[in-house]
């Protein structure tokens, strides 16, 4: 039952990347930045490399559990390391370090696989205590359909939708990593289709759910690989393989695989990315390394999680400082208003300009009423302005206006109404202008063109 349930599980899986497809959340992957690309990757990379250093010293774990005790398995075995297992896995890495190095268009990993394959072969390591693939068995997919009934098929769905958005995460990061490198352009819905039809694919021929992998595409890259091309001949040569050649993999060592993976995932680590990070900014170093410590300690499908709350963290932080300026007559910044609160000083006889450079909405919406009161409170009291202030509002910056930014705005309003404060807008957006209607923001409020426009008229007037 168990069985049947993962192939369905792979089915429900497909059936969620096509509707993410179909529905274009390809958008979730850009609230993902690169410091936790950066950490997430490396986390997963991480922990791949824990796995396959446990190939690599000839120690059995269990691959399914979690890292830390995946690491801790590791080592507690280190004392039962098989010297055969670590001296071919040394001999592998000295071969691939080694080879890409002087010349990097050789498939120095099928060098090694078959090398490896053929010294196992003739010398016996195997008895020595070598791990091989072993006996594999070969023949085509039996095309079958999970037969459950529809509350088991539900059921699936909470498990499958978990496999699917990690699967979905780090499929994205791991494109759109790749993409940056080589400097190619991603498709994530097309990326989404393909994930789609071959979970649905795989479930329907006796397989799991499946997604992309960072180890092989590492592998993949470090090859030289830069079109599809590869990918479908080691498609068709698969499927050749598993029709007819598996007994060619039964004396592949396990050693040489984990050091094949190793030297690829280690690119993925990030270090460089790390100390960079580092050096540049020490918060976006900070989201990084919680990333990382998330897909290592808690698990890639709570590491999804924690990534995407420090996106929109990151995102409401920086939103709830923008630039917020006093201009000057030739509508050039005069004084920042964040974080320092200088001295005001008028941008014109009787007219203060004042600029912010953000949407209008929940996250910065009290910064927006509180610089507004601390801009006009100390130029209102002095005993410079005897004349009724003008305070000419820029909204070029501003794109949108939430319910809680239009609540702000209007709250400011009043109170600088109160205060015979007069109030003016430049330079509103036409799109931005209709929506100030509906929210009744303009009512007596006078608009200008820019402004240099109001600072003539209102400081003329003054």
């Amino acid at each position: 039952m168990r069985t049947i349930s993962s192939l369905a599980q792979a089915i429900v899986c497909g059936v969620i990347f096509l509707l993410c497809s179909a529905f274009k959340l390809r958008f979730l992957a850009n609230f993902l930045s690169k410091p936790i690309l950066v950490g997430f990757v490396s986390g997963l990379a991480f922990d791949i490399l824990v796995g396959q250093l446990a190939k690599m010293f000839g120690i059995k774990i269990f691959s399914g559990s979690e890292f830390s005790e995946k690491l801790g398995e590791f080592l507690a075995g280190l004392r039962t390391a098989n010297v055969w297992s670590l001296l071919l896995a040394a001999a592998s890495v000295a071969v691939l370090v080694l080879g890409l190095r002087l010349s990097p268009g050789v498939p120095w990993a099928l060098v090694v696989l078959v090398g490896s394959s053929v010294l196992v072969a003739l010398t016996n390591l195997q008895a020595a205590g070598v791990s091989v693939l072993g006996t594999i068995e070969a023949g085509p997919p039996s095309l079958s359909w999970p037969m459950l009934d529809w509350r088991t098929w539900l059921q699936l769905v909470p498990s499958a939708l978990a496999l699917a958005m990690v699967a979905m995460a780090e499929g994205l990061l791991i494109i759109r990593r790749y993409g940056e490198k080589n400097g190619y352009s991603t498709n994530p819905n097309r990326d989404l289709f393909a994930l789609g039809v071959v979970n649905i694919a795989s479930g329907a021929t006796g397989g799991f759910s499946v997604g992309s992998s960072a180890s092989r595409t590492a592998a993949m890259d470090q090859t030289g690989s830069r079109t599809q091309l590869p990918s479908i001949v080691a498609a068709l040569g698969t499927l050749v393989l598993v029709l007819y050649g598996t007994t060619l993999l039964a004396d592949v060592p396990a050693p040489a695989i984990g050091a094949i993976v190793a030297v690829a995932v280690v690119p993925l680590l990030g270090v460089a990315d790390f100390v960079s990070l580092g050096r540049l900014q020490k918060f976006e170093f900070t989201v990084a390394v919680v990333c990382f410590l998330g897909a290592v300690l808690v698990g890639p499908i709570a590491g999804i999680g924690l990534a995407f709350v420090l996106s929109f963290v990151n995102l409401a932080r920086r939103a709830a400082a923008p630039a917020i300026d006093i201009l000057s007559a030739q509508e050039a910044p005069a004084q920042s208003l964040l974080p320092a609160e200088p001295a005001i000083t008028l941008t014109a006889p009787g007219v203060l300009v004042y600029r912010f450079a953000a949407p209008l909405f929940f996250a910065n919406v009290q910064v927006f009423v509180d610089t507004i009161r601390k801009a006009v409170a100390p130029v209102a009291s002095s005993s410079a302005a005897r004349e009724p202030l003008n305070l000419v509002i820029d909204l070029e910056a501003v794109t949108d206006v939430d319910v809680s930014g239009a609540e702000g705005f209007g709250a400011a309003l009043e109170w600088l109404r109160r205060r015979d404060m007069v109030v003016h807008v430049s330079r509103l957006r036409p799109d931005l202008r209709q929506i100030f209607v509906h929210y009744g923001l303009l009512t007596g409020v006078r608009g200008f063109a820019s402004n240099r426009d109001a600072i003539a008229e209102l400081a003329g007037g003054a």
